[in-house]
């Protein structure tokens, strides 16, 4: 990608620590979990619901919920390594996250493509989830190297219609 267009963003973070632990975060429902969601299921494609420590495999389904929206997101698995890769469907785009050692840390380099390029999707989508994915790449960070959480999870902010466009903690 040579510039920016509406079908695709990559966000990349360093963060200090092992390539193990970040693909246990990612893969896990006990890892996203604990960074990043208020609750995650992974099914297994015999419909059988992995265990909270078991890593996520190709062709498995995942809900994900959030902190302060009632919402769900529901997809597949596409791909998944067991090392530094996974990819994911996620709402009418995808998702990969990749792994890479560099210089004694671990660089996340994220990548949301395949992008409606339609007006709503690029607000509510390239923007947003953007936007989204910035904060919780520097919470995965916070979490990671300082043992804390960023986002809110004692405030309710669900009634605020536009809470996900202005708070940066979601």
């Amino acid at each position: 990608m040579g510039q920016l267009e509406w079908n695709s963003f990559t966000k990349k973070i360093y963060i200090h620590t092992s390539l193990e632990k970040l693909y246990h975060l990612w893969s896990t429902t006990e890892g996203i979990t604990s960074w990043f969601l208020r609750h995650a299921e992974y099914k297994n494609p015999e419909g059988q619901i992995r265990k909270p420590s078991e890593q996520i495999q190709k062709g498995d389904t995942y809900t994900w919920q959030w902190h302060n929206w009632d919402g769900k997101e529901e997809g597949s698995i596409l791909k998944a390594n067991g090392k530094d890769y996974l990819e994911i469907s996620f709402g009418s785009s995808k998702v990969s996250v990749q792994l890479e050692e560099k210089n004694n840390l671990v660089i996340v380099t994220l990548t949301q493509f395949d992008i409606p390029v339609d007006e709503e999707s690029k607000l509510k989508i390239h923007y947003g989830c953007s936007n989204g994915w910035t904060f919780w790449l520097a919470n995965l960070k916070a979490y990671i190297e300082h043992n804390i959480l960023l986002n809110e999870t004692e405030i309710n902010l669900k009634d605020n219609k536009l809470a996900g466009y202005q708070f940066v903690n979601m």
